[in-house]
């Protein structure tokens, strides 16, 4: 890649600046330090000051597991040179990960494809709104794509090379997405697997040492993954007397109630990000308003009912109750007896559609309902043609990945893709973030399908036909 940057200097340059400036933009207009980011800076300052990883409490700092301790350090380091709480300074330094992220993305292109599919996936990336967008949020994703993309660039570098010291990147990178999100696991298990899978490969037809070698990386990078969780896992039986080397799934504190019957009864009907903003996020403290839950959401008169009745319970206490959750459940159980196909297929798939799919204006001003068009007229079509941007990267990967027989090592990318996706299915908050994860390899399969594309207009072009008059 350094050689590719030399040889193209000016472009990268030009693109870069590009890219600079469209995270600028949102940096000054659309900067997003939301309640999440509060917790993560609340974290990282009580660490700081008082040596304490926890959350400030009434009385005093009380120690926590709710979040892993990857994205808090990083707000830490930037807080102790900037100033507590200086998240400005955390956006910007953000801005320049993301742009690495780009340069990640070309690389990864490049090796499996070619230069000019590096620098399309650059551009391709420094473009990106949905990059850029996280790029000014105080949240994970930036850092969470960014050793995305790493891990798996230094996995294909590494395979093709068959050089197992290159590994130790790729286990490390596993290791910082595993301590930024528990959901960083699927990247680590999707690389064992595909190890897992070549070791096979190589033992069918006899190749032992790349058998030997493909074994020995499935093992190491699953040893450098785990082995940082070890002192967090730790730390956390001395403080909590329990076993918790990740984050809680619903970030809750120990002993704290989970209403997992109001989560099953959620996930019964939710199928976009709509319902996760009016509904899954007002509980709890505000109230839910019947009337915007879809039709879905009951089978029968006798169950809309029953739901309503739940639900106005539940405005008058503004918490889920232990008994009340019960009541949720029993409505969820019906539901699922009744359509355990729509349930377990069904939604699952919709979600992850609309996850895919879906305007990502969940960080800007536009509203959700965006197909309805009460919006001002700017913001809807801010909206619109987000949308049509994302159909269009998603569009053109695909068609790189059906059409484009020139990406090697596909079958990793696919499989990172498709068991994320899956897992993001059973999920009962469909959050358009959830994806950004797999926008590198979005973007490689893209740029690939543009390249061939570019080259067959090429040939065409220059072929005696082509070039006939008549």
């Amino acid at each position: 890649m350094p050689e590719l940057v030399r040889r193209n200097l000016g472009f990268f340059l030009l693109a870069a600046a590009a890219g600079l400036l469209l995270r600028v933009v949102f940096l000054i207009w659309f900067p997003a330090v939301v309640t999440d980011s509060f917790v993560y800076g609340d974290i990282a300052k009580n660490w700081v000051q008082h040596g304490i990883f926890g959350l400030n409490g009434t009385d005093e700092i009380s120690p926590t597991y709710v979040r892993l301790p990857a994205y808090p350090a990083s707000l830490a380091f930037v807080f102790t040179i900037f100033g507590m709480e200086h998240y400005r300074a955390v956006l910007v330094t953000q801005i320049f990960v993301d742009l690495g992220t780009c340069f990640i993305c070309a690389d990864l292109a490049r090796r499996l494809c070619a230069d000019q599919a590096a620098k399309t996936a650059f551009i391709l990336a420094v473009l990106c709104p949905f990059l850029a967008d996280y790029s000014a949020a105080a949240l994970t994703e930036t850092l969470e794509v960014f050793f995305t993309a790493l891990a798996l660039d230094i996995a294909v570098s590494a395979v093709q090379r068959r050089n197992l010291s290159t590994m130790v990147g790729c286990g490390l990178s596993c290791a910082a997405a595993i301590l930024l999100r528990p959901d960083g696991a699927l990247l680590l298990a999707c690389i064992f697997l595909y190890l897992s899978w070549d070791a096979l490969r190589a033992m069918r037809i006899s190749h032992g040492t790349e058998f030997v070698w493909s074994l020995q990386s499935a093992l190491l990078i699953v040893v450098l993954a785990i082995l940082p969780l070890v002192p967090w896992t730790l730390r956390n039986y001395h403080i909590f007397h329990r076993f918790q080397p990740l984050a809680p799934r619903y970030a809750n504190e120990e002993n704290e109630f989970v209403p997992m019957g109001f989560n099953h009864w959620t996930k019964s009907w939710i199928a976009d990000y709509v319902s996760v903003e009016e509904v899954y996020w007002s509980v709890p403290g505000s109230p839910i308003d019947v009337n915007k839950l879809p039709g879905r959401a009951f089978d029968t008169e006798q169950q809309r009912a029953q739901t309503e009745q739940v639900i106005s319970d539940y405005n008058n206490l503004l918490h889920v109750s232990p008994e009340l959750d019960h009541k949720f459940q029993a409505i969820a159980s019906e539901r699922v007896r009744s359509h355990p196909l729509r349930y377990y297929i069904e939604l699952p798939i919709v979600r992850i559609l609309d996850m895919w799919l879906r305007p990502r204006t969940e960080m800007l001003p536009s509203d959700s309902r965006w197909w309805e068009f009460n919006d001002e007229p700017k913001w809807s079509a801010l909206a619109v043609a987000l949308g049509v941007i994302g159909v269009l990267y998603v569009g053109s990967a695909l068609l790189g990945f059906i059409r484009t027989r020139q990406v090697a090592f596909g079958g990793l990318l696919l499989l990172f893709v498709v068991v994320r996706s899956l897992f993001l299915g059973t999920l009962e908050n469909p959050e358009p973030r959830y994806t950004l994860e797999m926008y590198p390899v979005v973007i490689v399969f893209a740029a690939a399908a543009l390249v061939r594309r570019a080259k067959q207009a090429a040939i065409a072009d220059s072929s005696p036909v082509a070039n006939q008059s008549f």
